[in-house]
């Protein structure tokens, strides 16, 4: 099972400057009103044709992460159709918006998401992929249903670092889910994704890592001032351009196109 050194004590600061506890309460009461609208809407939703319903799904992201207090930065875009298997390195719960901003699409999640309260009935009917870290048996029935999701023209998010990382360090991907990717004969969209408040500065508060509780990383979320979340979309990979699921890992980490720490290591 892939981890992190990360840990809410070692790696996670809290967020300044403050935005004070009024704005934060009103913040987050905003943002788990939205999150309830779009859980009421989901039938209608689901109902629409396909482009429209894409366009509501990316703009109630975008909502959401506005709504606890963060201003996004999208750079690049992603092929708005066809089979997609969009790779990120992952450092908080917004990263999930985030990316379903850029394209909506089908997540792919530890099993444990399904027996969440409320958030694991929306990732069901939302078309979640569920895998069972315990059971390296079942990878290959997950694999494959991953490359099945990519050759029907899915879009399908995967974090290959298969934990969250504070966003000082980032583990190195795993290259099963590539796998999926070859077998379809799919492109790879990698994303690097990163905080930082409005004067440029590095911020590790919206990270969700170790035993941090949803509620403490809410939050600290929606306590923060001038947070700012940085997707970077990088050119596509096509997979007949690498000869292995390892080569494919690779190019899709790569190196970030800012400076910062050393993959898998803590500054």
């Amino acid at each position: 099972m892939p981890g992190a050194p990360c840990s809410p004590h070692g790696c996670v600061r809290s967020a300044r400057p403050w935005a004070g506890v009024p704005r934060s309460a009103l913040r987050l009461g905003v943002l788990l009103l939205v999150v309830l609208l779009g859980v009421l809407l989901t039938p209608i939703v689901g109902r629409l044709r396909a482009a429209r319903r894409d366009r509501w799904i990316r703009r109630w992201c975008l909502v959401v992460v506005r709504a606890a207090g963060v201003r996004t930065r999208i750079t690049g875009a992603a092929p708005p159709t066809g089979g997609l298997l969009i790779v990120a390195n992952h450092i908080s719960w917004l990263d999930i918006p985030l990316l379903a901003a850029v394209r909506p699409a089908r997540m792919l999640a530890k099993t444990e998401v399904r027996g969440w309260p409320v958030v694991g009935g929306i990732a069901a009917r939302g078309g979640t992929l569920f895998i069972d870290r315990d059971r390296l048996r079942a990878l290959p029935g997950t694999v494959g249903r991953i490359a099945e999701a990519l050759r029907g023209g899915a879009a399908v998010v995967a974090f290959p670092e298969g934990s969250t990382w504070c966003g000082r360090a980032q583990g190195r991907y795993r290259r099963a889910v590539f796998q999926a990717a070859l077998d379809a004969g799919t492109p790879v969209q990698p994303v690097h994704v990163r905080y930082r408040f409005a004067d440029g500065t590095a911020s590790t508060a919206p990270a969700f890592v170790g035993e941090d509780a949803l509620l403490t990383s809410l939050w600290r979320v929606v306590s923060a001032r001038g947070l700012v979340a940085e997707v970077d979309l990088r050119p596509t990979l096509a997979p007949e351009g690498h000869t292995d699921r390892r080569a494919l890992a690779a190019a899709a980490q790569g190196r970030p196109r800012h400076t910062g720490s050393p993959s898998g290591a803590h500054p």
